[in-house]
């Protein structure tokens, strides 16, 4: 019996390419999930990648718009795990303290006299800062959720609005909290920007809430937030029942039942609050086994070194979370919490971040603190193969910044770099244009 002939035309390359390809080309790419490439391309249609490689490949497979960066190195746009937009003006106005609770006072004192209009105007600084220093997506605590939507009109950014809840003292029913912030979510317009939760804490929050967020979370696929075990006043709280914490929440009448048995993260896990969908905030004091017991619940960690060092933490425990292959994120926390030098303008600034980092943790190579604002952070966020990384099908999210030096420094460059990038094109579209 005679083979069928294979009927299907054959169509050059040039021909199936997507349309509308732009082809943008840097002395330096990195794709961050793969190795760096010299002499490198991104080649993208709308608001997707469609190739990522060689010049002279790449070049021949597709046709169309050439945008040449020169001596440049083209990498993922950031992606900052956490912030507080709310609070950008805030900046210089606290000293370090010597106590973590007299901060949590200063700040509530702070924002009881704060309007409306201070809060969006605020906001939008801290965004149009992001976006000149390379973030392209946030994960932001939002404690003022009546900005919403209109301050994500003011930002080309990936927004993901973490809606914060407290509860301890204004003693409101953990299950009208969590309406309300459900009812937010919901009231809001579907686009480029996304809603979730924040549970605050687990001193500031009851059990009861955090239990039922975790529930919503679940059910609806959300990535929510938690500060835990960011002090040394929060671990003693809830591991021994005592210090200035505990003493402090007692006289102003909160259930302290829960305290005097287990660590903070251990806490978490006792309401069943631990797994993929939380993000664990600061992180700074673990008992033994908790670091195992993130890693196992798959619970990302997201550390801010310019507030741990505000705060004048004990170190953080990078090397026992790495060991335990816990997914560590970096985050610019807010300005509310950044040490004013003089001469010296705060911004929020994850390359900042990134040099703080890499201060404090000298062994830890390059190309795994840019990793923290790309990849992992992409894993945390839940947005793994979209954002992050320099893939086929990923959305174009992508920053340019100046390079003049040898290609094995690539990394070391992305780290050390100072001012504005270059470029920068979130979703297809550039909002900081190359020149």
């Amino acid at each position: 019996m005679r083979a069928k002939k294979n009927l299907r035309p054959t169509v050059p390359d040039s021909q199936l390419s997507p349309p509308n390809v732009r082809l943008i080309r840097s002395r330096v790419v990195l794709p961050v999930s793969r190795p760096p490439i010299e002499n490198g391309v991104v080649a993208i249609s709308g608001e997707r990648i469609v190739a990522v490689g060689r010049w002279p490949g790449v070049r021949k497979q597709f046709s169309g718009d050439v945008i040449d960066l020169g001596e440049s190195v083209l990498l993922p746009g950031l992606i900052n795990t956490h912030c507080h937009l709310d609070y950008t003006h805030m900046a210089g106005l606290f000293p370090p303290p010597k106590k973590f609770t007299d901060w949590i006072k200063l700040i509530t004192t702070e924002k009881a006299g704060w309007t409306y209009s201070d809060f969006a105007e605020s906001w939008i600084a801290g965004a149009k800062m992001l976006l000149r220093n390379g973030t392209t997506t946030v994960a932001d605590i939002e404690a003022v959720p009546e900005l919403l939507p209109d301050v994500w009109d003011a930002t080309p950014l990936r927004v993901i609005s973490q809606l914060e809840m407290t509860g301890v003292k204004s003693r409101r029913n953990p299950e009208l909290i969590l309406r309300e912030a459900l009812e937010k979510m919901d009231s809001l317009p579907p686009g480029r920007s996304k809603t979730s939760l924040s549970p605050h804490a687990p001193y500031s929050t009851t059990p009861k809430l955090l239990r039922r967020a975790t529930v919503a979370a679940r059910r609806r696929k959300l990535v929510i937030a938690t500060h835990v075990a960011e002090s040394a006043a929060e671990f003693e709280m809830f591991q021994h029942a005592r210090g200035e914490m505990f003493d402090w929440l007692a006289r102003n009448q909160r259930d302290m039942r829960d305290c005097g048995a287990r660590s903070p993260v251990q806490h978490l896990a006792w309401c069943n609050a631990l797994g993929p969908h939380l993000l664990g905030i600061h992180v700074n004091y673990l008992a033994p086994g908790d670091a195992e017991l993130l890693a196992r619940k798959r619970v990302s960690v997201v550390h801010c070194p310019r507030s741990h060092d505000f705060f004048r933490h004990a170190e953080f425990p990078r090397r026992t979370l790495a060991k335990a292959g816990v997914n560590l994120c970096l985050g610019t926390d807010s300005l509310a919490t950044v040490r004013k030098y003089p001469k010296r303008d705060l911004e929020l600034n994850l390359f900042l971040e990134m040099r703080a980092f890499a201060a404090k943790h000298p062994g830890v190579h390059p190309r795994q603190i840019v990793q923290m604002v790309t990849v992992n952070a992409a894993r945390a966020l839940k947005l793994r193969r979209k954002l992050g990384e320099f893939r086929r099908s990923a959305f174009a999210d992508l920053i340019a910044l100046p390079f003049a030096g040898k290609f094995a420094d690539s990394y070391s460059a992305v780290i050390s770099h100072a001012g504005k990038v270059s470029g920068s094109m979130i979703a297809g579209n550039w909002v900081i244009a190359p020149k």
